[in-house]
This record gives C-alpha cells, sequence and structure tokens, in this order.
C-alpha cells in the first residue's frame, strides 16, 4: 500500500509500505542511516509524520512490518494480542492516541488496563510524535511493579543493579565491589556480575560468591551471573544457586537465532527458574537486556527501523514476566546513536515504549569512548529518565567498567538521583540498609563503620 503527503512549498513524498513510514518518520540516528533507511531531509521526514499522525492504529493488526509466516516475535505478537483491553483506543489514528497519552483519561490505571492490547509497533509508531518531555510525561504514568526478593517499580522508588565486574572474575575483585556498592546503598534491583568467561563452572563460582554474602547478612536482593542462558541451564542442573535467568533478546527471529536463543528456549529456562522457588516476595526470575542497534548489527533487522525493531524485543520480554529488562543505550557505539543528543532520545524512547507495554524497564545509561558523548550527557539522561520513573539504574566503581570496558553510571550518580529527587531503594532493602546502619534514619547514606554488623561485611569482603 503507498502512503504519500505534501509539505507546503515542497515536493510530494511517497512511501512504499508502512515500516518504510514508520522509519522515515523516525528521529535522526547514524544506525537508521548506516542500513539506508533514515529519511533523506527534514521535510521527508515531517511528511512520514503527517502520513503516521493519520494511520489508524487497528492498521498494525493488519499489516504486520515483518511476515507471520517467517518469524515467530510477530507470530507471539499477533496471537497474544488483547482485543478487550484494545477497544478503549481501538477506534484512533497514532495522532489521537499521543493526545490521548497526554490527556488526563490516561491514568495509571488506565494504561495499566491498556498493556496487553497494545503492541509495539503501535508504540513505537506514537513515541515517534512525541517529544521528549512527552515520552517523560507519559512514562511516569506508567509503573510496572514486580518481586523477587523484594519489590520493584513502586512509586517514589529508584532501585540500583550492583555491577562488580572484573576483568578475570577475581573474587577478591569482586567482593571488593560488592563491598563499595553496598555501603553506598546500590544493590537493591540486583547484584549483576557479567562474568568474563561464559562457562558454567564460572557462573557457579561468581553465584556461590553473592549468595555466601546474601545469607551471610539477610540481604534482601537476588542474584544473577549474566552468562548465556544455556549455561544457565547447565547451572541449575548442577544444583547452582540460581536466583534470576538472564539473556539478551532482539526484536526479530534472525537477531535471536544469532544470540542462539528462541521463545522455547526462553521459556525452558523460565521453569527451571521457577521450579527452584528462590523468591521470597515474588516469583518474576528473568532478567533480559536490549539496545537498540542490536538487530542491524547482526543484519537481522528485515528493513525496519532500529527503534521500531527494539519496541518488538519488549514483546519478547512481556512474554516472561521478567523482574528486570533494562536497554543499554549508548553500549553500542557511534555507529548506531552518534552522540549523546541521540543517546538521550533512543533512551527515553526505550523507557516509554517499555513502560507502555508493562515492561519493568530499566536503563543502564552509558556510552563507549569513541562516541561524541561525555559524562554531563549522562547526568542529563540519567535525570531525565529519573524524572520519567525509570525502575532502576546501573551503579559500577566509578562509572567505569573495566571488564565491558564502556562508560556507565557510578554509586555516587544513582546516590544523586534518589537525593535531587527523593526516591528510596526497594522497601525491603531500605529497611536492611538502616539495619545495618548504611543509611540513617532520614534515608541519608551515612555508614557506620564501627557497628558489628558493618564489621560483618568488611570481614566478608577482606575474606573472599
Amino acid at each position: 500500500m503507498l502512503y504519500s503527503a505534501s509539505v507546503t512549498g515542497f515536493s510530494r513524498f511517497t512511501f512504499p509500505d508502512l515500516k518504510t513510514v514508520m522509519a522515515k518518520a523516525s528521529p535522526l540516528r547514524s544506525g537508521d542511516l548506516l542500513a539506508g533507511l533514515a529519511a533523506e531531509t527534514d521535510e521527508e521526514r515531517v511528511a512520514a509524520r503527517y502520513i503516521l499522525a493519520d494511520i489508524p492504529l487497528k492498521r498494525f493488526l493488519s499489516e504486520a512490518l515483518v511476515p507471520y509466516e517467517s518469524d515467530e516475535v510477530t507470530r507471539l505478537i499477533m496471537d497474544s494480542h488483547d482485543d478487550i483491553a484494545f477497544r478503549a483506543v481501538s477506534s484512533l489514528t497514532v495522532g489521537d492516541f499521543r493526545n490521548w497519552l497526554l490527556s488526563d483519561e490516561a491514568t495509571p490505571a488506565a494504561l495499566k488496563a491498556l498493556a496487553p492490547g497494545l503492541t509495539p509497533e503501535m508504540v513505537a509508531a506514537v513515541s515517534k510524535l512525541m517529544r521528549n518531555q512527552d515520552l517523560i510525561a507519559v512514562a511516569k504514568k506508567c509503573r510496572v511493579v514486580t518481586g523477587f526478593r523484594n519489590t520493584l517499580g513502586l512509586e517514589g522508588h529508584l532501585g540500583v543493579r550492583l555491577q562488580p565486574n572484573h576483568p578475570t572474575d577475581d573474587p577478591a575483585g569482586v567482593a571488593a565491589s560488592i563491598l563499595d556498592g553496598l555501603m553506598h546503598g546500590a544493590g537493591d534491583a540486583v547484584i549483576g556480575i557479567n562474568p568474563a568467561t561464559d562457562s558454567p563452572d564460572a557462573m557457579i563460582e561468581l553465584l556461590k560468591l553473592i549468595d555466601d554474602v546474601r545469607e551471610r547478612l539477610q540481604i534482601p536482593t537476588q542474584s544473577c551471573v549474566l552468562a548465556h542462558v544455556t549455561t544457565a541451564i547447565e547451572a541449575m542442573n548442577r544444583n547452582a544457586p540460581v536466583d534470576l535467568v538472564f539473556q539478551s533478546i532482539a526484536g526479530t527471529q534472525a537477531a535471536n537465532d544469532s544470540f542462539g536463543i528462541n521463545l522455547a528456549l526462553l521459556a525452558e529456562a523460565e521453569q527451571a527458574a521457577l521450579s527452584l522457588n528462590r523468591g521470597t516476595v515474588g516469583n518474576d526470575v528473568m532478567y533480559f537486556e536490549t539496545g537498540q542497534g542490536a538487530a542491524l548489527s547482526a543484519d537481522a533487522h528485515e528493513g525496519l527501523d532500529q527503534q521500531t525493531v527494539e519496541t518488538r524485543a519488549y514483546a519478547v520480554a512481556r512474554a516472561f514476566s521478567p523482574l528486570l529488562v533494562n536497554t543499554v543505550v549508548g553500549f553500542i557505539g557511534p555507529e548506531y546513536l552518534f552522540d549523546g543528543k541521540q543517546i538521550t532520545r533512543a533512551g527515553l524512547e526505550d523507557h516509554f515504549c517499555a513502560k507502555l507495554l508493562g515492561v519493568p524497564m530499566g536503563v543502564d545509561v552509558c556510552y563507549t569512548n569513541h562516541a561524541e558523548a561525555d559524562q554531563d550527557d549522562m547526568d542529563n539522561l540519567l535525570t531525565l529518565l529519573g524524572v520519567a520513573g525509570t525502575n532502576f539504574v546501573i551503579g559500577v566503581p566509578g562509572a567505569d567498567d573495566i571488564m565491558l570496558n564502556y562508560q556507565s553510571t557510578s554509586f555516587h550518580d544513582a546516590m544523586y538521583l534518589r537525593s535531587a529527587l527523593n526516591l528510596q531503594p526497594a522497601p525491603e532493602f531500605a529497611a536492611w540498609l538502616r539495619k545495618m546502619e548504611i543509611f540513617d534514619q532520614s534515608g541519608r547514606t551515612r555508614p557506620k563503620l564501627d557497628s558489628s554488623l558493618t564489621q560483618d561485611l568488611l570481614a566478608w569482603s577482606g575474606a573472599a
């Protein structure tokens, strides 16, 4: 089906199909230029947005952007769509939907009820018509609450993933970073390690290290070693203390094939983790990571712009009721997100789209050293996401991940955000921080190093 529109004073623009309209309507980013999908002029981008605003939401249920017959992600999206939930907005165009989202009718309760009725393509489409402040205003109304040993995503709370990576998985180095993070109030989202080597033996050793301190000090949090899902299944078969199963996911079957996964494998891992029954306040056992540009880098984007195909990954996540999902925005490099402006826009888009779909999104606010970005850009995005209500951010010693070689956010950055916006850790974790005398009664990070409990923590770190 052809789509066309005129922009006053310029030529008439015609697009051959819906996926081209979506790509041309996207804000400028280097990955779409690399793929040859971006609008060639601002006028062409405006024409595509005019067209997109008039397209009925229902069109996305009849015109699949990736063929149903050849892609299991498309089949998941179409087959799990909730027609009853969709009725609230089924008569709207994409432009009308934007206006509704910004209206008083779109209450937190209404948005939660609507989520199963939305497809990733509908959500990606409306985001392309929204300014940054629109993305923040709507995302702030979407609360997605999950639980395992604590409760994440509550209003007024901000979780932090404690990321104690080490280039050789040295136990003493990992333990020192865990101690550093806990003393700064980080670790309620998860204590999650990216292992230097992907093997069951390495994974089990790291899991036992975290489990030792967690049980010794009764820390109400969860652990994860971010190895491949098949490694986690093998570790569970060997009775390892697996809390969460991690996996990177993408928005097409071909991209997931490149990761060595499919939906059946994820379901097998989820059932294995559920059978361990290790949660106390909830049983959300999956942890997914995504990021714009992943499908294009695998040459598996199926002709979709990188923001639309990224949003399809959230449908995969949604199917497995995850505890955590985070977009590693900026990690993939300037070939896909060139500078601080593009990284900021992508971070806000990813957070908005995931929350609107009912996915518990956090963000790794980050960049690589060859991107046109710096820590001031990260400060800006971190603050915007805090206002938007992100479920969690990342805490790395000194904001410098010495294993993965990229710049993220530090424990101090998380302290700043909680202080500036009056946000608290997960309630169970905040109570533990007060018991340990790491937090004072006002919720400030003021650790008493001479308390007996703190001495226990220091002793554990020294012995590791």
